[in-house]
């Protein structure tokens, strides 16, 4: 049994980061608002958009697992272009992304009594040096421990509040009935302002590929194990479904506590947003329950700021040392360590920058997180086609190129995103079709 966990300690790290990085905004805000807008109605959407970008996702953890080379690597060799585009869209969605999530981590913060007399932008910050303390004096180690706990936590007690209202009764027949019909349909133009955040982050953006190929190499220096890409796969299926699941929760506590309420958890300011959130909660399990929701909530906040914080300026620093030829960017050298560090630096400083131009110019915490997650959306069709590109090229061995399925389902989600990007800009940039 002490051998079978030991194997398990080795296998599992990236696929858990990865649901760190996932488990966030889109979970804690965007699913809860759909419950709360739509009842169950787009749980179909939520799936389908999970199984969409799961081959693209997929991509960085097979690409590594069967090649030994980083995904950036991959891009590199496959086409001259690639890694430049993605170095320039990666510094902009970066720093809005990280700014976003410790916004919405330090408005959870002020919960907390001890933290409830500050503004939530000040905390927003506090927590963005804190996690950057925490990566640069801990590194990969504390990292994936961390997310460990963290996801672990918050999944455990979204799935208690969830049984605890199903159980109640709580679930009646005109809510179930909202899985395929509603009152108030999502199906209109007019709601893509709300449908595309929800996709860009679910269950996270497609430039993730790239994060669990280089989370590979810190966890084989880390354990001294590398992993076959049966293994490696297992790690990164279990993170994934931990995502969807999840995710379905959060939609389930906004259908059943919400539902019929508007916008729900985005409804007034941030401060509001961050109450709701507990009464989603409390409502269920009852008032007692605050005093484990509130850090439940703002550990996964906690955690995708952490990993993005983390991620980000690894892939830039990665494809910095690719690009000048200097090293393979996997952070084996003391000298790709510093760069990696000189990166997540400027990062925090740009988040930062980023925060203080939200403050001062008013922006809501809905417009601020919802424009990351739009930009994600638009994205990724450019990294989705890298990813697909390279997956099946003469790159990576006949036996681990995708096959018939997956290779299927990775057009299908291609000009999935394509036909909602042209949706999206048509209605909202052309005035086309508005209704």
């Amino acid at each position: 049994m002490n051998l079978l966990n030991t194997k398990i300690q080795k296998i599992l790290g990236p696929g858990i980061i990865f649901a760190g990085a996932a488990i966030g905004g889109s979970h804690l805000m965007s699913s809860t608002t759909a419950g709360a807008r739509f009842g169950f109605s787009l749980v179909g959407l939520i799936l389908i958009t999970n199984l969409l970008k799961y081959p693209f996702l997929l991509v960085g953890t097979r690409f590594t697992a069967s090649t030994g080379k980083s995904l950036l690597e991959g891009f590199k060799e496959r086409n001259s272009s690639y890694l430049p585009v993605f170095l320039i869209v990666s510094l902009i969605t970066g720093t809005l992304t990280i700014a976003a999530v410790s916004f919405v981590s330090g408005i959870l913060l002020t919960n907390i009594p001890l933290f409830n007399n500050f503004p939530a932008m000040d905390l927003s910050i506090l927590v963005l040096i804190i996690c950057g303390l925490v990566l640069l004096i801990g590194k990969y180690r504390a990292l994936d421990k961390l997310s460990k706990i963290l996801v672990s936590m918050l999944t455990i007690l979204t799935l208690f509040a969830v049984l605890s209202l199903i159980s109640g009764n709580n679930l009646n027949n005109e809510l179930i009935s909202t899985i395929y019909k509603s009152d108030i349909t999502p199906w209109k133009l007019s709601n893509l302002s709300f449908l595309i955040p929800l996709m860009g982050w679910m269950p996270c953006p497609v430039e993730l590929c790239v994060w669990p190929s280089l989370w590979m190499f810190s966890k084989s220096k880390d354990t001294e194990y590398k992993v076959s890409v049966k293994e490696a796969e297992f790690d990164f299926n279990f993170g994934y479904l931990l995502t969807v699941i999840t995710a379905i929760f959060f939609v389930t506590l906004g259908a059943i506590t919400m539902y019929g309420t508007g916008d729900g958890m985005l409804s007034g300011n941030g401060v509001s947003f961050a109450q709701n959130l507990i009464k989603l909660y409390t409502a269920s399990i009852g008032e007692w329950s605050k005093w484990i929701i509130i850090p439940a909530s703002f550990a996964a906040m906690f955690s995708t700021t952490l990993t993005c914080l983390d991620a980000y300026p690894r892939s830039i620093s990665s494809i910095q040392g690719l690009i000048r030829g200097t090293d393979l960017g996997r952070m084996e050298t003391s000298l790709e360590q510093r760069r990696f560090q000189n990166w997540m630096i400027v990062h925090i400083f740009a988040s930062l920058i980023a925060l203080l131009l939200a403050k001062t110019g008013g922006i809501s915490v809905k417009d601020f997180v919802f424009g990351a997650m739009t930009g994600s959306f638009l994205s990724a069709p450019v990294f989705a086609w890298m990813a697909m590109d390279t997956i099946n090229s003469n790159l990576i061995p006949q036996r681990y190129k995708y096959g018939y399925f997956l290779k299927g389902l990775s057009w299908i989600g291609f000009g999935f995103l394509i036909l909602f990007s042209f949706l999206f800009i048509s209605n909202s940039f052309l005035g086309l079709g508005v209704s």
